[in-house]
């Protein structure tokens, strides 16, 4: 049999999601992620002009070949357009192969290694209060981990804060819709202020807070989305360790990897750090020099199944863990692709898991369940989800992008 069609289906329920649909000649399907938040396009125009025209009439069956051919054939290697493209690819090949087989995806990468994936969820507020609201009904729905985010007190929105309503969750959508410029044609991202010294005194208040509302057993993560210099980053690691934080997230830029070196000299709070890394090379240095303790990519940015199985191989010889990247710019399927991955591989840590809204669930059909604290792929043949095709063609494409942190210099600072 051959691969006879690819088709790339642009929908926006809520948020935009690129997904690709690969069919083969006897007229099995399968779906893959290529959402590349805030840069969609881009990966549609890659798949649909570059990668779909060179794989017509190939095997489907040889996912490791068509994986190295599309990776190695381009002059250009890497990155996350590329990956993504790859990505969706990989993810759709997969998806047919377990199809094929009549099996959930997770028993052709070797079978489950535990009964569930330990899960956290997002919870936040503008108070240390309505924070503690928020645990409070993550808990009651049976997280055992969440990761916390506060409002720091002088600045207006941050990036990753919001109130849930009374008795809801959080449904905060940080790639906000562009909105016309003075022009009335350019598109521009929202801008947030930003103050690390202001911050960076007063996130040990919100973890004391939480701990005295939780006690010992919850377990708390927090994102630092890359704002810190290393000393600053290596300051607050060490304040954190009174709280037992289980992980500190991107607490520096993940360009330059070495800074990590000082924030492990200072602290023994966990890291985390990967979501915006796309192949194995990027982690290198982090793992070979145990610079972290967990991984934060998806099989969305990072090379589909193939590409993310290839990073936790390597994590495995270190010690490292899984943390795979999970919150609404991965579509239901890229998120059906992490659990599989997750629930087989030995050096599974801890999967985010922020729900996708009921728009998006109404156009992508999921067979994976939370309960109990654990997440699980299902048993659904292949990755367990389906496009709703007629459905999504009710959501056009709209320009969607994450704010910008600006210093209260002006300075454009990350986000």
């Amino acid at each position: 049999m051959a691969i006879d069609r690819i088709d790339v289906n642009v929908t926006s329920p809520g948020r935009n999601f690129v997904t690709v649909k690969v069919t083969t000649s006897d007229g099995i399907m399968g779906l893959g992620d290529g959402t590349l938040n805030g840069r969609e396009l881009s990966v549609v125009s890659y798949l649909r002009d570059h990668v779909a025209p060179t794989l017509i009439g190939r095997d489907e069956s040889q996912i490791e070949s068509i994986w190295q051919y599309l990776y190695r054939s381009p002059y250009w290697r890497r990155g996350p357009v590329t990956m993504s493209a790859v990505s969706a690819i990989d993810m759709a090949l997969w998806d047919i192969a377990a199809k094929k087989a009549g099996e959930p995806l997770y028993k052709l990468l070797g079978g489950a290694s535990r009964s569930g994936l330990l899960t956290y969820a997002h919870a936040s507020g503008t108070t240390i209060e309505k924070l503690n609201e928020a645990i409070h009904g993550y808990v009651e729905d049976g997280f055992r981990a969440v990761r916390i985010q506060a409002g720091v007190p002088g600045l207006d929105q941050i990036y990753g804060v919001h109130d849930a309503a009374p008795g809801g969750k959080y449904e905060y959508e940080p790639a906000g819709r562009a909105t016309a410029g003075a022009g009335g044609t350019t598109m521009r991202p929202t801008e947030e202020s930003w103050d690390t010294a202001a911050y960076l005194r007063h996130l040990p208040t919100v973890f004391a807070g939480v701990r005295d509302e939780f006690g010992t057993e919850l377990r708390l993560l927090h994102d630092g989305h890359h704002r810190m210099t290393p000393i600053e980053a290596a300051k607050l690691a060490k304040s954190l360790e009174p709280y037992d934080p289980f992980w500190l997230e991107d607490c520096t830029p993940g360009e330059d990897q070495a800074v990590l070196r000082l924030v492990r000299q200072h602290s023994v709070t966990p890291l985390a750090i990967g979501e915006v890394f796309n192949s194995v090379y990027d982690y290198q240095t982090l793992i070979t020099e145990r610079l972290i303790d967990y991984v934060r990519s998806s099989a969305t940015h990072a090379g589909g199944i193939t590409g993310l199985r290839q990073i936790m191989s390597f994590a495995a010889i270190y010690g490292i863990r899984s943390g795979f990247h999970g919150p609404t710019d991965v579509s239901p399927v890229g998120m059906a692709a992490n659990l599989h991955l997750g629930l087989a591989i030995h050096n599974f840590g801890i999967q985010e898991y922020m729900p996708h809204s009921e728009s998006t669930l109404s156009v992508f059909r999921t067979s994976y369940r939370f309960e109990d604290g654990l997440l699980h792929p299902g048993d659904t043949p292949g990755l367990g989800v389906e496009l709703d095709e007629e459905a999504a063609a009710k959501h056009d494409y709209q320009p969607a992008y994450l704010p910008v942190n600006r210093l209260r210099d002006g300075t454009v600072h990350d986000w």
